[in-house]
């Protein structure tokens, strides 16, 4: 039996990510890692939650939170999933020489070579992210202003042209036969925290039951964000394209912490407004989740259980 968005005893703000043979888990107070290794084992990493929106002291203000959230969650991702191929390939094979590039890193940037690697990959994802999907629909959209003069119509198909290619995007990646094994993990993910949501004891046969779809997963928030653009930008009217282009880089922040509360209020809300919102979003989750095997609900839970703290009062709500 599937339970999807039923009414939880004891709503959380604890949230995940697939990894290559793991899943990574990020608590109020401690991120942990959870990795499935050659020889059937469990590894299990623990460390303190970090990043800008702590650093800052901002992680509980509302709507200023969202932009850094979303920095902090691509850094620590990139982060756990690097962990996670570098401990399966040590595992399989011995240590290799570093290439020429590494090197080159180390000696630049000493200690912190990985971690400026770490920032720069973010960098670029954010780059080519706001290319495709922000700036990408805005040039193509710009073409068609010798057909229409309608500030509504034009930002409206700029809406549809940026959702089109954000799911067209994700069908084509649920495709990919190496990302069956990912999207397992990111399912079983979702069904750990179901079961830890509902109050049941975490084990393989109380997780199982549960859905793959949740409603804080990253493809809902993404969805929402291509929503939410399309309402805001809509606001700006059809300057021209150098405003349109400063405009909306201006915006992205304000659209990130708006979708951001969105996606958090959606996982603790039983309203049916709520659930419709979060509706198209989940079953984009049916191209990203996949039901996983018994051994990846095991990962999940591990990963779930090396964040829970004993205190409510530790919690984000």
């Amino acid at each position: 039996m599937s339970r999807d968005n039923q009414q939880s005893s004891r709503p959380t703000s604890i949230g995940g990510q697939a990894l290559i043979e793991g899943v990574m888990m990020k608590g109020p107070k401690e991120v942990a890692i959870a990795v499935r290794t050659p020889d059937s084992g469990i590894t299990v990493k623990k460390e303190a939650v970090s990043g800008i929106t702590q650093k800052l002291g901002i992680n509980k203000i509302p709507f200023l939170r969202g932009g850094l959230a979303l920095i902090d969650s691509m850094v620590l991702g990139v982060k756990s999933l690097t962990y996670s191929a570098e401990l399966l390939d040590e595992a399989g094979q011995e240590d290799s020489e570093p290439d020429a590039f590494e090197k080159f890193m180390k000696k630049i940037f000493k200690d912190k070579a990985t971690d400026v690697l770490m920032y720069f990959s973010v960098f670029l994802a954010l780059m080519l992210s706001v290319g495709i999907f922000i700036l990408g629909p805005t040039f193509l959209v710009s073409l068609l202003r010798r057909f229409t003069e309608s500030r509504l119509l034009l930002n409206l198909i700029e809406g549809i042209v940026r959702l089109s290619i954000f799911i067209i995007y994700v069908s084509l990646i649920s495709r990919l036969e190496d990302m069956r094994r990912v999207f397992q993990y990111h399912g079983a993910e979702h069904k750990a925290i179901y079961c830890y949501e509902h109050g049941e004891e975490l084990t393989v046969e109380n997780t199982r039951k549960y859905s793959t779809l949740h409603p804080r997963c990253g493809t809902s928030f993404l969805f929402i964000v291509m929503m939410v653009s399309m309402i805001l930008f809509s606001l700006i009217g059809w300057p021209n394209l150098l405003v349109r282009v400063v405009s909306r880089l201006a915006l992205l922040p304000i659209v990130a912490g708006i979708s951001y509360e969105i996606i958090r209020f959606a996982g603790k809300s039983t309203s049916p407004i709520m659930a419709l919102v979060s509706y198209p979003g989940m079953m984009m989750q049916r191209l990203t989740t996949v039901e996983p095997d018994d051994s990846q609900i095991e990962v999940a839970i591990a990963a779930l259980k090396g964040v829970l703290v004993e205190n409510k009062e530790d919690a984000d709500w």
